[in-house]
């Protein structure tokens, strides 16, 4: 299958280019060319199906076209070495369950399929030295770092604003060394998704060091997240609860939601998406008025979604024919302060003794706010609430455990290297350290 950018200024590419290279010469993101539905008879037994064999199925209608059958699979089973659970919180309302792979983020997923994916692809055209710029407002940074861990030929610096992620997120990409830098940004993290999309931009850099990007900017980053939408419909249905299904999606740069279209593109049974904000509701404006206006962004308490110009909005816009009308007949949006925020985490708690994180609260509250009888909800609970723990404590007066994988992370040493927020500063390093 070819690819074509979102600003339909670069020639088509093949999959390995468009995941070699992350971003169009003509700076757009790569979409497929093609949308394959799946068969209605593999929704019918979708719920004998193990979350490997699932995945494995949607994966064949992205990249079957580009790959051989029994490696594309080994891919598939090697990345999904563990469980999204679907949980009851309220009536009606249920949540996937997105923190039970290795770095406790819903992001997972896509770090580890794009880091064997490109290994994969550098390893067939003899390719030495790719070297991985990926921007992060929280939990990409964690787990794109420890997806590419230790793989040959391949060195990762994550972009991160200095003092607006969590401890805990920090850790987990600061004190990994090997392959891995931190580059500490002073700025935000629009300040480091700018600097990644210009890097990208300037060929004589990109000839030196062989760039690409793990952001969801990537295709084979936003793609696989594709799989937790068939596999919550899966346990939806095996519990009787899969008709007009409502999935809300705590969103910031936009690429989760951008996978769960795509997902209803190729025939997944959802009635409607629901698009949850914090203070940063760039897309809830656009909702409202037809005029996409970006701005910088402002720090929350549900930090990974603080993005003032989400990069997926142009796959979006692409993927219906920039058709505000149509956009808005399938998402709507809604947006919560950090003091509504806090209020949903402190009440779900007591009500159902379920902890959310702070993003994952944004997508509980939109549901309480707009479900409707007959329909059924489903919100992303995106990352583990021990990820933003100083936070949630002071939400609730409480100490909240720390699972064992994240305390390994709080006890090494923080490593990184700290860049102004101009790009000649970020030039002279790379270029320095090559």
């Amino acid at each position: 299958m070819l690819y074509y950018s979102t600003n339909h200024k670069s020639p088509e590419a093949t999959l390995q280019e468009a995941v070699v290279k992350g971003l169009a010469p003509d700076r757009g993101l790569y979409m497929p060319q093609q949308i394959r539905r799946l068969p209605e008879s593999f929704f019918q037994t979708i719920e004998r199906l193990s979350f490997q064999e699932i995945a494995y199925r949607v994966a064949d209608a992205f990249f079957g076209d580009d790959m051989e059958a029994d490696t594309l699979k080994d891919l598939v089973y090697d990345t999904l070495s563990f469980e999204t659970p679907v949980v009851g919180v309220a009536p009606d309302i249920y949540t996937l369950e997105l923190f039970h792979g290795p770095t406790m983020a819903f992001k997972d997923v896509g770090a580890r399929f794009m880091a064997r994916l490109l290994g994969y692809f550098i390893k067939k055209q003899g390719q030495t030295d790719v070297n991985v710029l990926v921007a992060t407002s929280g939990d990409t940074g964690s787990a794109v770092a420890n997806g590419f861990l230790g793989v040959k030929g391949i060195h990762v610096d994550v972009l991160y604003p200095k003092g607006l992620v969590s401890e805990i997120q920090e850790k987990q990409f600061t004190t990994l060394e090997h392959n891995i830098t931190a580059l500490e940004i002073e700025g935000t993290f629009d300040d480091c998704q700018r600097l990644v999309k210009t890097a990208f931009m300037d060929e004589e850099l990109n000839r030196r060091l062989n760039l690409t990007s793990a952001n969801s900017i990537n295709v084979a980053r936003f793609l696989p997240q594709a799989f937790y939408y068939f596999n919550a419909y899966a346990q939806l249905k095996k519990v009787g609860k899969s008709d007009n299904v409502v999935v809300s999606v705590p969103s910031g740069n936009f690429g989760n939601i951008t996978a769960g279209l795509f997902a209803k593109q190729m025939g997944l049974p959802v009635k409607r998406f629901i698009a949850a904000n914090n203070r940063n509701d760039i897309f809830l404006n656009y909702l409202n008025t037809g005029r996409y206006e970006p701005r910088a962004s402002v720090a929350t308490i549900a930090n990974a979604m603080d993005v003032g110009d989400p990069s997926n909005f142009a796959r979006i816009l692409d993927l219906y024919k920039g058709s505000h009308e149509a956009i808005c007949k399938e998402i709507s949006g809604f947006r919560y302060t950090d003091e509504s925020i806090a209020e949903g985490v402190k009440r779900c708690y007591e009500t159902t003794h379920y902890l959310l994180d702070p993003h994952g609260a944004c997508g509980y509250l939109a549901l309480e706010e707009s479900l409707q009888p007959a329909e059924t909800g489903l919100f992303l609970e995106t990352a583990h609430p021990a990820k933003f723990k100083d936070t949630i404590e002071s939400i609730l007066h409480q100490q909240i455990a720390v699972p064992a994988r994240l305390q390994q992370f709080m006890q090494k040493e923080k490593q990184s290297v700290t860049l102004s927020n101009q790009y000649d500063d970020l030039k002279n390093y790379l270029e320095k350290r090559s």
